[in-house]
């Protein structure tokens, strides 16, 4: 499990394509390197991913073709920075959402109001999504946890405070650039409850 609490970014510095996957090789920042063992789970722009081979700062992770299909981690290239955070440890703090690093779908930036210490990025989201996404629900951006700030017919927005504007890569992205998204798992497990419920009713 992840709190969505960004603790660096990461430098992507290889992407190997192999048969059936690809490995994506970081530079983690030094901070987190200390205890990170072979398999253990780190959540990469939201994807929960296990080590799997470690040479100094430079950790690996395998992506399967589901993985690669459903998420942004497909487009990554030498060069680009991540969000990371390890996996949340019994006793420690929550201070964003549980995450499950599950991702849901992508999402695509369609509007971007800058201001003074502020940024409003509004994402479009697929078909059967939005009932999930509630006005001050929680909601994981490439691994950030974020409060939804406002919604539209297939669209929400959220607003970036200057910590995580500094913090994470979001501040970074551009009109039409994808993100993953992570749905709140009890909202959508409330949700799909009240509609199985009204199905059925509606069927008497």
């Amino acid at each position: 499990m992840f709190t969505g609490i960004v603790q660096g970014c990461a430098e992507v510095v290889s992407v190997e394509l192999l048969p059936g996957l690809s490995r994506l090789g970081l530079r983690l920042p030094e901070h987190m390197l200390e205890g990170l063992e072979l398999g253990a789970s780190v959540s990469v722009d939201g994807c929960c991913l296990s080590v799997t081979s470690m040479n100094g700062a430079i950790v690996t992770f395998d992506l399967m073709r589901a993985t690669l299909h459903l998420t942004t981690l497909e487009k990554c290239e030498p060069g680009h920075l991540l969000n990371v955070e390890r996996a949340a440890r019994f006793g420690e703090d929550i201070g964003g959402h549980l995450m499950s690093g599950h991702i849901s779908c992508r999402a695509t930036i369609t509007e971007l109001d800058v201001a003074p210490n502020n940024l409003r990025i509004w994402f479009s989201v697929p078909d059967g999504f939005q009932s999930f996404i509630l006005d001050k629900g929680y909601i994981g951006i490439d691994g950030i946890s974020l409060t939804v700030g406002a919604l539209r017919e297939g669209a929400f927005c959220v607003n970036l405070i200057p910590e995580t504007m500094a913090r994470t890569t979001l501040a970074d992205k551009e009109m039409g650039d994808e993100v993953n998204i992570e749905i709140d798992p009890q909202t959508q497990a409330i949700v799909e409850t009240v509609e199985r419920v009204l199905k059925t009713r509606s069927m008497v």
